[in-house]
């Protein structure tokens, strides 16, 4: 039976992680700092699901997150005293097994509490089936064809929807465990659930996966990790978000009073922005297209986001593998002072000439990273890092041996040889394998009171094509006179991160002027001279005018994902800030100007 909550016309949906590790306390925080109706908290990402492997590796009662529930003592009985629902994906891959540590977890507390959980989107078991049938799980990123006797799958998760979680809510459940499902979903099913919205109320839909996907993140939205930081008034207790839902799927951001940090259009602008490919973003229940929609400060922390159009969803699932990769080393070595490249030289020589040659390895990766300074004014400036790993499906030849040859070299090699960190035995590593899945192969599992419901996704039911027509946004003209140079990062914003092996950064402009400048002249090519260490690779610009926004997809720069590749920000996390320190030439008139007293 459905629960209507107290205002009839919005629910507000709070979240309080936006990763595996994110503040324990936000739980509590949430609950306690002010009305809402649903608290979701979201953590799982590609990596954490490797890490969840790991656990389950260990002991197969795992392969949750256990942090949940730490928070859930916490704020349990409050909010079964105040009818807030609490919906999440920290069921990771064993959403039952969750499910039956929160039911013990109410009745240690006295508690009558309803817990339902979901499932459907483990493949392994399927797997052998799904290839006979003709499934190929094509890697999105490279092309190949999934080949199981070459590498073996230890997870393959389909990117689940919002309708199973509806169907619990809709049946009474307080706690709704899920696993692998959308990051946006844990806020659609609630929305869908209040609402009772149907499968086609596609605009709606978009809505509230727009919604879902700027609460996901956590605090980021309220100015964590913002690029113009020097607007946030204040990072202590910086808040974490909520989404204001209205019926037609208009809502507002916004965060509790007394928190720090900041919500404007620019904050939720940047994590619109992140970890997104082109502006249509799919989902197995809609498309929310992000090119249509219109952000509007209301008041003081508050955003309201209105306009987005749906699509009909697309007829596949995202399915996310996590490889056995094989095992790897790695090792980083400072080199000061002169010489530096021919240092680098005559030890990596020496060390491959000591293992037995480069060719033995499946990969090796050299890098030289010049943070010297010519007129250094301390030791530390001096440095530069040389780091260099191996990969091998030989554990051996990969381990502790190749560290130790690295260190019999350190009184026989160049001058100041110094480590960064002690040698390590080497590990398996993770690749992570993005591919879709047709629909027709995906069921939502819903589990409540000794029951399974089982729910289809959208596609399965056959509903008309519909898509949704793009919103035209006339630019002004392009500004021009006298240019000058200054920083990217002084006029632009950015928000970057990962997408498989794929790498995104969004780029914002404040003014309609600077958006059109940016808008006829910050092109892929442009992108590239600006960032010379990414020329190698496809990328490829999404326009979003309607947010005075530009996106790029650097294609390939991850490698096989943030497991196994060896960049030392292995999720691009610094590329925003990077583009940002770059200089370019743009007309005077853009250039913002002190206000002189």
């Amino acid at each position: 039976m459905q629960t209507v909550t107290q205002d009839a016309d919005v629910i507000r949906i709070a979240n309080c992680s936006g990763f595996y590790g994110d503040r324990l306390s936000a739980a509590k925080e949430m609950v306690e700092g002010g009305p809402i109706d649903v608290l979701t908290g979201d953590y799982l990402a590609e990596l954490t699901m490797s890490i969840l492997f790991g656990q389950q590796r260990k002991n197969p009662e795992e392969g949750y997150v256990g942090t949940f529930l730490k928070q859930l003592r916490d704020v349990l009985t409050t909010c079964l005293e105040k009818n807030i629902k609490i919906v999440s994906n920290a069921g990771g891959l064993n959403p039952s097994g969750l499910a039956a540590e929160v039911e013990k977890l109410a009745a240690e507390l006295g508690l009558d509490c309803k817990v339902a959980y979901v499932d459907g989107d483990n493949l392994i078991p399927r797997l052998p089936d799904l290839l006979k049938k003709g499934e190929q799980f094509t890697n999105i990123d490279t092309g190949e064809h999934l080949n199981p006797d070459k590498v073996k799958p230890a997870t393959a998760n389909a990117y689940l929807g919002g309708w199973g979680i509806k169907q619990a809510l809709d049946l009474g459940a307080d706690v709704v465990i899920a696993p692998r499902v959308t990051d946006a979903a844990v806020v659609l099913g609630p929305a869908a659930w209040k609402f009772n919205w149907s499968r086609t109320d596609y605009d709606a839909l978009a809505g509230a996966v727009a919604a879902g996907h700027l609460i996901e993140c956590g605090a980021q939205v309220c100015g964590g990790n913002y690029a113009f930081f020097e607007e946030v008034p204040s990072f202590k207790n910086v808040g974490f978000p909520i989404a204001e839902i209205e019926r037609d799927g208009s809502f507002t951001i916004t965060k509790h009073d007394g928190t720090g940090g900041l919500v404007s259009v620019g904050t939720v602008t940047a994590q619109l922005l992140y970890e997104i490919n082109d502006p249509a973003y799919k989902n197995p229940d809609v498309i929310s297209h992000f090119d249509t929609l219109t952000l509007e400060q209301t008041a003081p922390h508050r955003v309201r986001v209105s306009g987005c159009k749906g699509s009909a969803p697309p007829k596949s699932h995202k399915v996310c593998f996590n490889m056995m990769g094989g095992y790897k080393n790695s090792m980083e070595l400072l080199l000061t002072g002169l010489d530096i490249e021919k240092k680098a030289e005559v030890f990596t020589e020496t060390l491959f000439d000591l293992v037995g040659g480069k060719d033995q390895f499946d990969e090796v990766s050299i890098e030289l990273i010049r943070t010297d300074k010519e007129e250094a004014t301390c030791n530390e400036e001096a440095f530069a890092s040389l780091r260099i790993s191996v990969k091998s499906q030989n554990p051996k030849l990969v381990g502790r041996i190749f560290s130790a040859k690295i260190i019999e070299l350190a009184l026989a090699n160049y001058p100041g040889f110094a480590g960064r960190g002690a040698p390590g035995g080497g590990g398996p590593f993770v690749m992570h394998w993005p591919a879709l899945i047709d629909s027709s192969h995906i069921t939502e599992k819903v589990h409540f009171n000794g029951d399974t419901i089982e729910v289809l996704p959208t596609s399965q039911l056959e509903p008309d094509e519909f898509l949704a027509q793009s919103v035209p946004v006339d630019l002004k003209p392009e500004p021009a006179g006298p240019l000058e140079s200054i920083h990217f990062g002084r006029i632009f914003g950015t928000r970057s991160g990962d997408k498989g092996g794929a790498a995104n950064i969004g780029v914002w402009a404040k003014t309609d002027e600077a958006y059109s400048w940016l808008y006829h002249n910050f092109t892929e090519e442009k992108f590239k001279a600006l960032m010379p260490d990414v020329a190698g690779y496809e990328v490829k610009r999404f326009d979003l005018p309607n947010i005075k926004s530009l996106n790029f997809m650097i294609y390939g720069i991850l490698g096989d994902g943030v497991a196994a590749n060896n960049r030392i920000d292995g999720q691009a996390k610094t590329m925003g800030e990077y583009l940002r320190s770059r200089k370019i030439e743009v007309p005077k008139s853009l250039i913002p100007r002190q206000e002189v007293a």
